[in-house]
């Protein structure tokens, strides 16, 4: 039976030290972040670290999986699997290139973009209908070098201006997401511009 007060929130990295603090790893820091102010305790389970939380009368499974980000989707599948959890109640996290540096943008559902580890959970699941939240890690590398970039890590001003704050509002932003539902929180809190440069509609907002 499913428990509608249940709600998985995926942070998508990668799981080896050489990534820890990368871009592509904010994911991991947001949940990180969301497990320190909720006193929960990350333990090594199932293709995943996996911690428990409790937010007014809601179960918080937090989930940092330990597959590659391009096999995101086989923990994914899963979590919700093992703890009978719809894909309403799920919240993946993950890096956006489109969005400026700290910039947050939660959707209920859309496409995966450019984002292997969106694209998988899509695969793995055998659609696109679930909650996600980005976070903008800006687009500052010439072509070609989009791997290097989002393996990189944030300079100093950016970690203090701009990231460390917007982890804060993530984890507000979840605590929202679990409560008031999606569609309250993305009125809430959504406040992402696109570059100035980028005048075509995002993949995520069909």
């Amino acid at each position: 039976m499913e428990n509608s007060k249940k709600f998985i929130i995926f942070g998508l990295g990668n799981a080896e030290d050489e990534y820890t603090g990368t871009r592509h790893n904010i994911g991991f820091e947001v949940v990180s972040a969301l497990a320190k102010k909720m006193s929960a305790t990350f333990r090594t389970d199932r293709y995943a670290y996996v911690a428990e939380a409790h937010h007014k009368g809601r179960t918080l499974l937090l989930v940092m999986p330990t597959t590659f980000m391009n096999l995101s989707g086989k923990a994914v599948r899963y979590w919700m699997d093992h703890e009978k959890v719809t894909p309403e109640n799920i919240l993946v996290i993950c890096d956006d290139i489109d969005l400026q540096p700290g910039q947050l943008r939660m959707r209920a559902k859309g496409s995966g973009g450019t984002h292997n580890g969106l694209n998988n959970i899509i695969d793995m699941l055998g659609h696109s209908n679930f909650p996600r939240l980005r976070f903008g890690v800006g687009h500052n590398f010439a072509q070609g070098y989009q791997i290097e970039y989002v393996l990189g890590r944030f300079d100093s001003k950016e970690m203090n201006e701009e990231i460390e704050p917007a982890i804060e509002t993530a984890t507000q932003m979840i605590q929202s997401f679990v409560t008031a539902g999606v569609q309250l929180t993305m009125n809430q809190f959504n406040t992402a511009k696109k570059k100035p440069q980028d005048d075509k509609p995002q993949s995520d907002e069909k």
